[in-house]
């Protein structure tokens, strides 16, 4: 359990010295490790989880339909990359890096996802939302396309195996550990409210009457990301109770060979898709914390503000969306909409922004793919500065 890939440990010791030591900086790091998992990992397990239900429920391979949809894979992955949040948006980076979707379609899934600044949009301005997140998806159909156009459907597709097989090699396999993955359930369900509240900027601390200057909530969702944490460092969970439900190498986790194992699927209940959704939001979550602990700690130690990035000329306000676009995961883009609603920037700038940020699905194609990720983000600033300077020209 612990021999192999040893180093995945620096991690959590460093994060639990960190905050046993008791000092600002410690708190700073508990609670972006909180904000991580309830603002982004609850959510890319229910995605997950949701999608999987509906494969068990109606007998369909969402999968496989989407790797053989021909054409229709780019407004496929550009709707799942319009669901709020990151999951729809992971399961087609997953496809790509499995080699079983087009480079147009990765294309198209980092345009239309706008990650968890939806959330905050839909539940503050839905209007606008509709706006933002409808001409996202034209912008994702028609740049997916005109990628494949350009480049034909198997540019810097990763290879696929032939034989469907997920791979032996012990480099990426995910054991099963029943009660830690009942652990992870748990936490995941409780985690749920929380992340809801969180999302329609509500402080769920308070609903704990007295016992909320112990901030309860911060304090489970810590413990949902360090068991994340723990988890993909010791590489287990992720293997459904014998006979539940259909076994999946987990794509990530297993890089390249995400293919399903077929079993019997004699169970449908929600322990057994969290099972099965764990390992691949336990590496986003790792990645999400990095980010988050990355973004957090460079303000802290440098005293930087982030709205001041805004305090340019208005001509250069879209390219600046653009620019945070670029940078990895929900925090940034989160407080870009916060600007927006609070009137220091223009509609111009949260199009450009929502069009060319990529929220939490770029960590795992940068993990695995990261020469496709970072071309598919640089096509994804076309439409964006397009769009944004558009806008922009209209008056808004």
């Amino acid at each position: 359990m612990f021999a192999r890939g040893s180093w995945r440990w620096s991690l959590p010791v460093l994060i639990t010295l960190s905050v046993l030591s008791g000092t600002e900086t410690g708190v700073l790091v508990r609670d972006t490790l909180a904000e991580a998992y309830l603002q982004v990992s609850v959510f890319v397990a229910a995605t997950l989880m949701l999608l999987y239900g509906i494969e068990n429920r109606f007998s369909v391979d969402l999968e496989s339909r989407l790797a053989n949809a021909g054409r229709a894979q780019v407004p496929l992955a550009a709707g799942l990359g319009l669901l709020p949040g990151c999951g729809g948006a992971i399961v087609v980076v997953t496809q790509f890096v499995n080699g079983r979707i087009g480079f147009g379609a990765l294309v198209a899934v980092l345009i239309a996802t706008m990650g968890d600044a939806a959330f905050l949009l839909i539940a503050a301005a839905p209007g606008t939302a509709g706006v933002v997140l409808g001409v996202s998806l034209v912008c994702a159909v028609l740049g997916g396309w005109a990628v494949d156009a350009i480049h034909g459907p198997g540019y810097m597709r990763p290879e696929a195996r032939a034989d469907g097989a997920a791979a032996p090699s012990a480099r990426g396999r995910v054991e099963s550990r029943p009660w830690l993955d009942r652990g992870w359930f748990a936490l995941w369900a409780a985690g749920m409210p929380l992340a809801v509240a969180i999302a329609f900027q509500q402080d769920p601390n308070a609903w704990f009457g007295p016992l909320s200057e112990y901030e309860p909530a911060t304090w489970l969702g810590f413990a949902g990301a360090m068991l994340a944490l723990l988890m993909w460092a010791a590489r287990v969970g992720g293997t459904a109770p014998a006979g539940l439900m259909q076994e999946r190498s987990s794509a990530l986790a297993n890089p390249g060979h995400g293919m399903a194992v077929e079993r019997p699927v004699q169970g449908h209940g929600l322990l057994a898709l969290a099972t099965r959704a764990s390992p691949d939001t336990n590496f986003v979550t790792v990645w999400v914390i990095v980010a988050f602990l990355l973004f957090e700690l460079s303000i802290a130690f440098t005293g930087t503000d982030p709205s001041a990035w805004f305090n340019i000329a208005a001509p250069l306000m879209p390219l600046m969306g653009v620019l945070v676009g670029f940078i990895p995961g929900c925090g940034p883009q989160i407080l870009l909409a916060t600007l927006y609603l609070s009137g220091v920037v223009p509609m111009s700038t949260l199009l450009a922004n929502a069009i060319s940020n990529d929220g939490d699905a770029l960590f795992p194609a940068l993990a695995l793919t990261p020469r496709a990720a970072l071309l598919a983000t640089l096509y994804s600033a076309v439409p964006a500065l397009m769009v944004g300077y558009s806008a922009f020209a209209l008056g808004y």
